[in-house]
């Protein structure tokens, strides 16, 4: 495993005008969006949405290998006249993934035919690209261009390998060069970053799947010359491309550059969280040069030494990451300490030293806290309404670590519940409490009026109809907290509501706990109006 640091060099910048004479963007790297159909009137209205306001594509790329029937003279002239966006045109093979299966050169002559037809671009695979190149010579137009490209549907090769790779594609005369590799990591992506930061040719360096997203937003950062943005969510031409919609709207993309700071969320799974649109509409209206992303990380160690930059200056930790956390940190905040947890992740900008911070206790307690105060309306002012309660918290992990640390500290008695009971034991003993198996909790009502905080991830998007606590066991509480929120009101706050209990969501703490890390990521106050109003939304 190449451990490497793609930052230590900062790609060119650049400020160009949107193709529809929007703002200013502060990168080069534009946006294309793949059309995908099977007859050529699905694409004409395809390209037309890819040019409407609300998801401006820089230009879009024909797969001519999805079209049913195709007649090449006829429909690539309709396709060229009628679009309204520069045209790339790519007919792959199912060699490379595609989807033609017939004569290579009627494939080849189509291609051509697209170049003098007016195309603005056309994408030829690495294998042909040399006779290709070849067969055009003097016939080219004057700004039209030639991607070679190379696809590893298996992995990313090491860094070395895809330094060859990008000789190897010049050699043939190609005007861009790229690369699409697949993630088998997070960690691969860096090596693209590499890459593509150091080339000297424009380049397109991509990697598909799920841990290979940052590739297709962070291209702003590191130079790529064009990352892919659907139409629409799902309809892809290959693993992990986003939408226009959230390049433009949610990533902020057009405003990122060689200096923006990378911020993200580290947990797997990762895909539900709402922290990137929480923190990006906050960045955008503070007007601070950041991006937050969805990281999904395996191996957090491997993760903070590959990608030790000081751009990437801070995370946010969620499961199964908080408890490792503590150990990858070079400092721990004393109570992030106590409770063996760590949520929120800063990088040092002096020297790059790791700090590790919990917020997670904040945000739920003082939610719960909330609840209890409405519903036996007390002041705040009389101390906390936590005091002297019996507190049960299910799961042993990072969040329920916190919630029994931060219960503990306002004088509730605390009951750890666990699948594993050795595990529950061993959090009682730490913070001073009891233990329970899950499976006897269902029969626990020493006194009524209990507090129960769910830290589990039971219940969460897509389990749904899944819940740690059969109904007829709510009703020995009087507060019930559920720390998933996606979705917001699960099974467990549901029927906890019909058995008349005070219900808080997971929410809450999402939003109690993120003031805190927007402030140690950023060094502004938390924008807490907008959070609320963010989060309200969902």
């Amino acid at each position: 495993m190449d451990t490497v640091n793609p930052l230590l060099v900062s790609s060119a910048s650049g400020l160009k005008m949107d193709v529809n004479g929007g703002e200013m963007s502060k990168n080069p790297t534009l946006i294309c969006a793949p059309i995908m159909a099977d007859s050529i009137d699905k694409m004409v209205t395809l390209m037309a949405k890819a040019k409407a306001k609300a998801s401006t594509a820089d230009l879009v790329e024909i797969r001519l290998d999805s079209l049913k029937n195709f007649n090449p003279f006829e429909d690539l002239n309709v396709l060229i006249k009628q679009c309204p966006l520069p045209t790339l045109f790519t007919y792959r093979p199912v060699w490379e993934g595609g989807q033609y299966g017939g004569d290579e050169k009627k494939r080849l002559d189509v291609l051509r035919l697209a170049m003098e037809l007016g195309a603005d671009y056309i994408d030829v695979e690495l294998k042909v690209a040399h006779e290709f190149i070849k067969s055009i010579g003097g016939k080219k137009p004057e700004k039209f261009q030639v991607i070679v490209s190379s696809h590893n549907y298996q992995s990313t090769p090491s860094v070395e390998e895809l330094g060859n790779l990008v000789v190897k594609i010049q050699s043939t005369g190609a005007d861009i060069v790229k690369i699409a590799t697949t993630a088998i990591d997070i960690t691969d992506v860096a090596r693209i970053f590499q890459i593509t930061v150091h080339s000297q040719v424009p380049i397109i360096g991509l990697v598909m799947g799920e841990r290979g997203l940052i590739s297709r937003i962070l291209c702003t950062k590191f130079g790529g010359y064009l990352t892919f943005g659907t139409l629409e969510a799902g309809v892809v031409s290959a693993p992990g491309q986003p939408t226009i919609n959230d390049l433009l709207n949610l990533y902020n993309f057009r405003q990122l550059g060689p200096d923006t700071k990378v911020y993200g969320i580290i947990g797997k799974p990762v895909g539900h969280s709402k922290s990137p649109v929480l923190y990006n509409e906050a960045f955008k209206s503070a007007g601070f040069n950041g991006v937050f992303v969805h990281l999904l990380v395996d191996d957090l160690e491997m993760f903070l030494r590959t990608y030790s930059s000081t751009d990437f200056a801070g995370f946010s930790c969620t499961i199964p990451h908080k408890e490792t956390a503590v150990k990858c940190c070079d400092e721990v905040d004393p109570v992030a300490k106590s409770i063996g947890a760590v949520n929120c992740i800063i990088r040092r900008q002096s020297d790059g030293k790791l700090f590790g911070y919990n917020t997670d206790y904040i945000g739920a307690i003082s939610a719960i806290e909330d609840g209890l105060q409405a519903r036996y309306n007390m002041s705040s002012a009389a101390g906390s309404p936590l005091a002297g309660k019996l507190f049960v918290v299910i799961g042993a992990g990072g969040a329920g670590k916190a919630l029994a640390y931060g219960a503990k500290q306002k004088g509730a008695r605390v009951v750890i519940a666990n699948r594993t009971y050795e595990r529950a034991r061993e959090l009682a003993n730490v913070i001073g409490g009891d233990a329970l198996s899950l499976d006897d909790l269902a029969r626990f009502h020493p006194e009524d009026g209990m507090i129960l905080a769910n830290t589990t991830s039971i219940g969460m998007q897509p389990n749904i109809d899944q819940t740690p606590m059969p109904k007829d066991a709510l009703k020995y509480y009087s507060l019930v907290f559920d720390a998933v929120y996606t979705p917001k009101i699960t099974r467990l706050l549901r029927e906890a509501e019909e058995t008349g209990a005070t219900i808080v969501s997971g929410l809450e703490m999402f939003i109690g706990q993120a003031y805190e890390q927007f402030e140690r990521f950023t060094g502004l106050p938390a924008p807490k109006e907008q959070f609320r109003r963010t989060m309200s939304k969902y």
